[in-house]
């Protein structure tokens, strides 16, 4: 069940980041200058799938939450069969491969797709990335959680916040639509979370939280993968074969997340030059912060922070 696999939805939202070793295709969210990064698609019976591939592994680098209105399917997620019935929420990691061609009975079944990059929650965007893992809004997404089931007397609250979500995003730019957006997508996230086991909010794996506490130490200066690798005993390949296989993402994107996280508040809070704020994230100059920011972000950084202060 890809969010918005399909048609313009996906063009908005979806754009092709890399091929893994077997030919899956990992797609990054593309994000929009003012638009919150959520995207919100409704799936139901009236052929809106039509356009699946016959064949289409692939997985994201973003969050995708599925709530099933009713009717019944299921689609698979790295090899498993999740069932699709009403009432359900499953939420899928970063990094999961995901089978659109094993959906099974898709047609008869009404549900909502809601993806995601943690930095359109407020909450989520004033914190390290590193601690994304074991935020409590975020419960939903731990390895221990992954589905749930709302309460039939909920069903039709979970239905109006998605609705109302979708509305605010079909006109993006009107006033107060960001705010609106990220409020909603909180109270969807904390209705998951209350749904999830509550060991799924805890400690990570522990040899995460080494490679995490590595880069939160040194992103500032021009570490690289094989840095963080040796400075803990492992190979550069084996190191970032695990931390995506744990996290869904590989070390190296951790650490550009972990970099542009910094420079997106340097440049909302300060009016350093680009040369000064590359040298305190750990990217080498101003050229290169640009060039980085802009294949992320599609904007330039100096646009990127006139924009803020405009908003």
């Amino acid at each position: 069940m890809a969010h918005p696999s399909v048609g313009a939805s996906r063009e908005r939202s979806q754009r092709l980041r890399t091929l893994r070793s077997d030919g899956t295709p990992v797609y990054r969210y593309e994000h929009r200058l003012g638009v919150p990064p959520v995207s919100v698609e409704c799936l139901d019976a009236d052929g809106a799938h039509a356009g699946f591939p016959p064949v289409h592994r692939h997985a994201h680098d973003f969050l995708v939450l599925v709530y099933v209105e009713d009717g019944v399917g299921s689609f698979s997620v790295d090899g498993t069969d999740w069932p699709l019935r009403p009432g359900q929420v499953h939420a899928v990691p970063p990094g999961q491969v995901v089978d659109v061609s094993a959906v099974m009975a898709l047609t008869r079944c009404r549900a909502w797709s809601v993806a995601f990059t943690p930095d359109a929650v407020p909450a989520l965007a004033a914190v390290s990335p590193l601690a994304w893992a074991t935020h409590p809004l975020l419960a939903m997404f731990a390895p221990a959680a992954g589905h749930g089931l709302v309460p039939e007397p909920d069903r039709a609250r979970w239905s109006a916040w998605l609705a109302d979500l979708s509305e605010e995003l079909a006109d993006p730019h009107r006033l107060g639509a960001g705010e609106v957006v990220a409020g909603l997508l909180t109270r969807v996230l904390v209705a998951a979370a209350r749904l999830a086991p509550d060991a799924s909010v805890g400690a990570p794996d522990p040899l995460v939280e080494q490679v995490f506490s590595q880069i939160e130490a040194t992103f500032r200066d021009p570490v690289s993968v094989g840095d963080i690798a040796r400075a803990l005993g492992y190979t550069p390949g084996h190191l970032t074969t695990v931390v995506r296989e744990r996290t869904g993402r590989p070390l190296l994107e951790w650490i550009t997340e972990r970099r542009m996280t910094e420079v997106r508040r340097m440049l909302r809070e300060t009016d350093l030059p680009l040369g000064v704020v590359a040298a305190r994230t750990g990217l080498r100059d101003a050229t290169y912060l640009v060039r980085r920011f802009r294949d992320r972000y599609g904007i330039t950084p100096e646009k990127w922070r006139r924009s803020q202060r405009a908003g």
